[in-house]
């Protein structure tokens, strides 16, 4: 029976913050209509004081708490301000501070819900059970019961209930939840598939290859609220500041009270003057500018398949202006093609090259056979089965066929082993022409004689010219590409993807320092690699971010982002978006000292009035907490995908 999964959202008043400012917000238009209709006193105070009560006591112990830890917080000065406010009589005054400051908390709290909610929602997608085929028929079972092993199947409609493999059966499946892909994928036998994506019209038996807690989507939300943890270096500045300024507002606050008074200034006035600029001058939207923006951009990148570990990297990402990129899983797809095929015997034609090299490699794991015997397979031949199969680590393999020997591996093994003929010399050129074109050259003999080279090329990514170019554009530097690959495969790649500076024939070290180099330069660069056995440049870079770690447990650990869905234009879309963070961060910041500024300076050399104080100094901080909740919104992707794909 088909499945569905509707992520749920917090509802406002589900909140008991949201309920207790609904209760500070009645008491307290209730005490106004007591007052203007001319009620008794009692009856209005009674109805300010039970609104102090229900608004102001979770912020009020919340103060108190931090106060026992030597903390002055916030929280526990906008309090002492309305009791101040009763003190002297302006008990509506006080009350309307706790209305405003209590609502404020309720919004911060909703979005922080809102923020939770998309990481519960992720955990939601997977299904509680699964279909599990045992020996003699299926059970259904708890997903948190299967087995790396187990065969699960998959009805059209139905939810994957793990990360596996495909063993029978074929379906397009929607993984968008996952990696952000818009359209469904065809998946069929050997093909990874993820839980809580849904199967689409066909039928799918799988392998389990994760448990339930190490899936893709369980780490996805892990490394979301292990982003939700963590402070963003411009955070733990303004925390660090926070307290000193705390105590010196106090000082000063006191210093506008006490002053005012030697000098003949009534005691409510100097009293009403210094609390209301304790209130304005109050940090509290300075310390919500540097969080919201990065959280949601953290939450908004990882529901397009980019996880990002922390608001730190999110930063950090936003603050890159040079990418450096690996080549192989990067650049390029990271499998090999056959390209072309040169015969250098006349015996042999190029499908009889093609038939017999990929005979002798069927039995062997290596890449490149992977690859000659697909490329066989797309042709439509036949590959025969072969005996007295041997491989030479370094050098190739060997196998019988027929009542040949066959031989496929480097043409510098393969050649100098060859008997000296004319065939040897043309396919010693043949070879030599391959690699002079950038492309991986292997050679084909039989019964000890060359009979043709195949061409073998690591192909360029489509959207990689587009990702590259996108770089460019939003970092305003030329990017760089560092590889391990010979230098005319390096070269000549560069020249198609638009990159000028690149590095060839780098070991790892060479890569760590590499990416040293241009970062004494001045440079914050990014290294984009495959997370595995790029780990030292990834881990030696301003930034690391790995392509297509999906199913990486490694990829994960080492890189501070992933690209799940192996798609480059997803890079330049979360540069954007963490960008777009760190600008609204700066116009959070912009904002709070600015009203902070104006309210103070008003207090000080005019009469700025309790209400007038209390809602701007609120108002800045609702506007600051909604402001960086933007990016959580469908749009904020959107944008940044528009902004990475703009040329």
């Amino acid at each position: 029976m088909p499945t569905s999964v509707t992520v749920r959202r917090t509802k406002l008043f589900e909140l008991p913050e949201t309920r207790w400012a609904a209760t500070a917000v009645m008491l307290f238009a209730a005490g106004v209509a007591t007052q203007l209709a001319g009620g008794p006193a009692w009856s209005w105070w009674t109805l300010y004081l039970a609104c102090y009560a229900a608004g102001g006591w979770e912020p009020a112990v919340a103060g108190l708490r931090a106060l026992r830890e030597r903390t002055l917080d916030v929280d526990l000065l906008m309090v002492a301000a309305a009791l101040g406010a009763a003190a002297i009589g302006q008990v509506g005054d006080g009350a309307l501070l706790i209305v405003i400051f209590a609502t404020s908390g309720a919004l911060e709290a909703f979005a922080s819900a809102r923020t939770e909610d998309a990481v519960r929602g992720l955990l939601d997608l997977a299904p509680d059970t699964a279909t599990r085929v045992t020996a003699n028929d299926e059970e259904t079972v708890p997903v948190a019961d299967l087995e790396i092993g187990d065969t699960v199947v998959v009805r059209p409609g139905e939810r994957i209930a793990a990360d596996a493999t495909v063993v029978s059966g074929g379906s397009e499946v929607d993984q968008a939840t996952i990696t952000g892909e818009p359209l469904p994928v065809d998946r069929s036998v050997g093909d990874e598939v993820f839980a809580g994506t849904l199967n689409g019209t066909g039928a799918l038996w799988i392998r389990v290859d994760r448990l339930a807690q190490d899936s893709v989507v369980a780490r996805i939300a892990a490394l979301v609220e292990q982003a939700s943890r963590t402070k963003a270096r411009t955070q733990l500045f303004i925390e660090k500041i926070e307290q000193r300024y705390s105590v010196a507002m106090v000082a000063a606050t006191l210093a506008i009270f006490v002053v005012p008074l030697l000098f003949g200034e009534s005691l409510q006035r100097a009293l009403l003057r210094a609390m209301t600029f304790m209130i304005v001058a109050s940090p509290c939207a300075v310390v919500l500018a540097t969080m919201p923006p990065l959280l949601a951009a953290v939450a908004t990148a990882g529901r397009h398949g980019v996880l990002v570990k922390s608001a730190v990297v999110m930063e950090r990402l936003g603050t890159t202006d040079l990418l450096a990129f690996d080549k192989t899983g990067t650049l390029t797809r990271g499998v090999p093609e056959l390209v072309e095929i040169r015969c250098t015997t006349d015996s042999f034609d190029a499908e009889e090259v093609l038939r017999l090299a990929a005979a002798v490699e069927r039995p062997s794991e290596h890449p490149l056979a992977a690859s000659i015997v697909r490329a066989a397979r797309a042709r439509g031949l036949e590959v025969p089965a072969v005996g007295e199969f041997a491989a030479e680590p370094g050098r190739g393999v060997s196998a019988r066929v027929g009542d040949h020997r066959v031989g496929v591996g480097s043409p510098a093994a393969l050649v100098a082993a060859a008997a000296p003929c004319a065939d040897t010399e043309t396919a010693t050129a043949a070879a030599a022409a391959v690699q002079a074109r950038g492309y991986t050259a292997v050679v084909v003999t039989c019964d000890h004689r060359p009979i043709g080279v195949l061409a073998l090329a690591d192909e360029m990514r489509p959207e990689a010219a587009a990702a590259v170019a996108a770089a460019r554009r939003l970092t305003g530097a030329n990017p760089v590409l560092l590889t391990g690959d010979n230098r005319v495969a390096a070269e000549r790649l560069a020249a198609r993807v638009g990159i000028t500076d690149f590095r060839a024939e780098l070991l790892p070290a060479d890569k760590v320092a590499a990416v040293r180099q241009l970062r004494a330069g001045g440079a914050a660069v990014t290294v984009v690699g495959d997370g595995v056995n790029d780990a030292p440049a990834l881990a030696a870079a301003h930034a690391g971010i790995a392509m297509g770690g999906a199913g990486s447990d490694l990829t994960l650990r080492t890189a501070d982002a992933v690209v799940v869905r192996d798609d480059l234009t997803a890079l330049p879309a979360v540069l954007a978006l963490a960008r777009r963070a760190r600008r609204i961060v700066v116009a959070n910041l912009v904002i709070a000292a600015s009203f902070i500024a104006v309210l103070v300076v008003w207090d000080l050399v005019g009469t700025l009035p309790l209400p007038l104080g209390v809602a701007g100094h609120e108002g800045s901080t609702i506007i600051v907490g909604l402001n960086g909740l933007r990016l959580l919104r469908e749009a904020a992707w959107r944008r940044a995908m528009g902004a990475g794909s703009a040329t």
